[in-house]
């Protein structure tokens, strides 16, 4: 196919997606309008949409590189919160499952330690990929995150290591898959366990008591882009094991524009790192 293009940051979503299989391009009509509304029913049937090999080959060597280049200047968070990534609501019982705090360790490169000129945020800051995300969503409006922190992440899983039970700060978060694990690692949610109004405290309960009866459970190859309601679908990934890390990256939009998270639950994600940088903010700002 020919697609049509426009941006300098749209050329590089051209390059990487594999369109023959993903016409993201143009989803007004014939394949691409087809292409949309199987997105569409499969996030309202199941709560996420899972897009496998939707990186070309070529693409996929180049932004794993990229990757694993980077990662050894990343931190070693050991990340602790509870699954709403605030503070613990006193008003809770001392028994309660969701006064519980996880905690896992991973290498995670923050947005301002990702350099603008990878393939990655390149990716990320497409509008052509950023639509598509909205209408996949369904939303009148979409955005990147504005948070200089959290808006792409690049989150690497050792052997070992999983990711603790949360909720997102923004409803529409991707995820695309740059390195699978050997075994284990995989997706795991609560779909749509809450909304602005409520939460089903009775299947979260369930879960965080170790009940995963209720979640839903996946194994990605690398090269995936899942769609889901990371804010709405309490979620987490199993242990990795093997030899090598999971390697993944972690792509946030919002459909309030220039939202940023509140300092505390960035210092508490990315540690000692970004509080040194707060802090050194605020001293300058009362100086």
């Amino acid at each position: 196919m020919t697609p049509r293009r426009s941006s300098a940051q749209d050329d590089i979503a051209l390059e990487l997606v594999d369109l023959d299989r993903y016409p993201i391009v143009d989803l007004d009509s014939g394949a691409g309008a087809q292409f949309l509304a199987e997105c569409q029913q499969s996030m309202e049937r199941q709560g996420w949409c899972n897009l496998d090999g939707f990186l070309r080959s070529d693409a996929l060597i180049r932004l794993n590189g990229e990757a694993n280049d980077l990662l050894p200047t990343a931190d070693v968070l050991h990340v602790k919160r509870n699954i709403y990534q605030g503070a613990i609501d006193p008003s809770l019982p001392q028994d309660d499952p969701r006064r519980k705090e996880f905690t896992h360790i991973a290498v995670q490169l923050a947005d301002d330690q990702i350099p603008a000129e990878t393939g990655i945020k390149r990716l990320y800051h497409s509008d052509i990929l950023t639509d598509f995300v909205r209408r996949v969503q369904k939303k009148a409006q979409l955005y990147r995150c504005a948070d200089e922190f959290q808006a792409l992440n690049v989150v690497a899983l050792r052997p070992g290591s999983w990711h603790a039970w949360h909720y997102d700060t923004t409803e529409c978060t991707v995820t695309l898959l740059l390195q699978a694990a050997e075994k284990g690692g995989e997706f795991t949610f609560l779909p749509n366990s809450r909304n602005d109004q409520n939460e089903d405290r009775a299947a979260v309960d369930r879960l965080l008591s170790g009940d995963m009866s209720q979640a839903q459970t996946f194994s990605r190859g690398a090269g995936t882009f899942t769609l889901f309601r990371g804010g709405y679908s309490l979620h987490g990934v199993t242990k990795v094991e093997g030899a090598h890390p999971r390697i993944s990256a972690i792509l946030t939009y919002d459909e309030v524009p220039d939202r940023v998270i509140d300092d505390d639950i960035n210092v508490r994600i990315y540690g000692k790192r970004v509080e040194k940088i707060l802090a050194g903010r605020r001293a300058d700002a009362s100086a």
